[in-house]
């Protein structure tokens, strides 16, 4: 099946994964914890944001403050975390850790993940859409502000083998879907991205 054929059924086929393990010492507080203006935890409105583009089952992934921050996960039963023990390894460990458990917690239907990270509150639904709005087994792209490659990206789950082997260190999946020639998907006319 196309990527164009996949169109009507995306909503399906695309899940997500929040990657929101880590202390956040630049930060002052791990970002799993951290709350927008009016108090709304930036997990819950990441996590939401996700669905309402389209992704149709998400898994956070969390590290630093595991405990504290499962509270803030919204209880919705197309979402779930998983703990990385292994968090201060990097973004990496988190990353291999969300595919692991796509790979068993997520439906069937499930071709692609959708990556993104907790410190991104302010992704707009429409950037999400566009990324999952057509997705494979063999997708992988990013979004992109005037050509620059951001989160979130999408990998298909063709390449989640790979992911699980290669990631490490601080690789947040960028790399992974620049070096494999992803799509750039551009989104700077949806997004003034403040992260």
């Amino acid at each position: 099946m196309s990527e164009t054929e996949t169109a009507a059924s995306s909503a399906t086929r695309a899940a997500g994964v929040v990657l929101a393990a880590g202390a956040g010492s630049r930060y002052g507080v791990p970002k799993a914890l951290a709350r927008a203006a009016d108090g709304t935890p930036w997990v819950q409105l990441v996590v939401q944001r996700l669905l309402d583009g389209g992704c149709s089952y998400v898994t956070v992934v969390l590290g630093a403050s595991a405990a504290e921050a499962a509270g803030l996960i919204p209880v919705d039963p197309r979402v779930d975390s998983v703990v990385e023990p292994h968090w201060t390894d990097g973004a990496g460990a988190s990353l291999r850790a969300g595919v692991r458990r796509l790979k068993t917690s997520a439906p069937p239907s499930v071709s692609a993940a959708l990556v993104t990270r907790v410190d991104l509150p302010d992704l707009p639904v429409a950037v999400v859409k566009r990324l999952v709005g057509t997705v494979s087994t063999t997708s992988l792209r990013h979004a992109a502000l005037s050509g620059r490659p951001v989160h979130p990206i999408v990998i298909g789950r063709q390449h989640w083998p790979a992911v699980t082997r290669e990631l490490h260190g601080e690789a947040d999946g960028l790399e992974f879907v620049a070096a494999r020639g992803g799509q750039d998907v551009e989104a700077g006319d949806l997004w003034s991205r403040r992260g």
